[in-house]
Formats: C-alpha cells, structure tokens, sequence
C-alpha cells in the first residue's frame, strides 16, 4: 500500500498523485510543496531535532519517552456514508496505545453502519490498531515516520518564517 508523502497515512483507495508524490487526499496534496522543501533540510539539522524528540518527554502525558509516531486509525458510518481516517500521534507507547485503544472501540461501535465500505473497512482500521498496538515502532532507534514529521514541521516553520518577513 502507498502512503501519503505529507502526513504518512497509509492510503488504502484512491489519493493525489503529483509527480512522484503521492497524497491521501487534496488537503494533503495542497501542503505537498513543504514536502519538497523539506527535502533541502540539512540531515544534521533533521538527525539532532529528530534525536532531541525521541530522547525527550512525551508531548502528551510529560512522561518519559522514547517518544515515536503512533498512529492510529478510526471508521464511522451511517447508512450510505463512511469515513476512515489515521492519525498519527507524536507520543509515548503508552498514550500512543491509549489513542489506538479508543479508535478501536470507536470504531467497533461506530464503524459498521455504512453499506458497502463500513463492512469492509471496519476490520480493516481495527485490524490496522490491533497490529500498532502489538508491533509499535522501535524503541531503540527514531523511526522513519518521526524523521518525515520532524523534516516536514522545520519546513513548515522555513515557510511561514519566510512569510512573516515578507509582511
């Protein structure tokens, strides 16, 4: 499966493709050209932000890390209408394993009440936060998805930092 080069979602059906990018849906594709600035970051600049992050306290609970991208995945339908999303979370495990665990009961509860896509998509997201809550990304090491966040959010910063100055 693909996934998206702005916020790192897995893109289950259909997305933006742009180039060789490719994105979940049009606001991703609409933020995508931070993706391109992000890749003109320095690696030591990315590497010490990326290892400070880790290292340091989760953002959400203040307790100690390692701190990760978690990401967890959530359905609700109604009739004729779903919606899926992932979320990817910078946190500890634990809050990590907290968000997946309330998108699974979200979704057990709320997921399959669309025809056709809750009924296929339901065991899928669930599915989806069983394998995150069992796997988890390395605590060893950053992972690859915290590096993309980190490189992004410095991007993001360049640019509205060039903004302010331009006003």
């Amino acid at each position: 499966m693909a996934t998206c080069d702005y916020c790192g979602t897995t893109i289950v059906f259909g997305g933006v493709k742009d180039n060789e990018l490719r994105f979940c849906n049009a606001e991703c594709h609409q933020k995508g050209h931070v993706v391109v600035l992000s890749r003109s970051v320095p690696k030591d600049i990315v590497d010490n932000q990326v290892r400070q992050i880790h290292r340091g306290p989760c953002p959400k609970c203040h307790g100690s890390g390692p701190v990760d991208v978690h990401t967890s995945h959530r359905i609700y339908s109604l009739l004729m209408y779903t919606s899926w999303s992932s979320s990817p979370n910078v946190s500890c495990r634990s809050c990590g394993m907290k968000s997946q665990i309330g998108n699974t009961i979200f979704s057990l509860a709320l997921g399959w009440w669309g025809f056709p896509w809750g009924f296929i998509m339901t065991p899928v997201q669930i599915g989806r936060n069983i394998i995150g809550m069992v796997k988890g990304p390395d605590e060893s090491k950053p992972s690859g998805k915290l590096e993309n966040l980190v490189r992004i959010s410095i991007a993001s910063q360049t640019l509205q930092d060039q903004k302010t100055i331009k006003t």
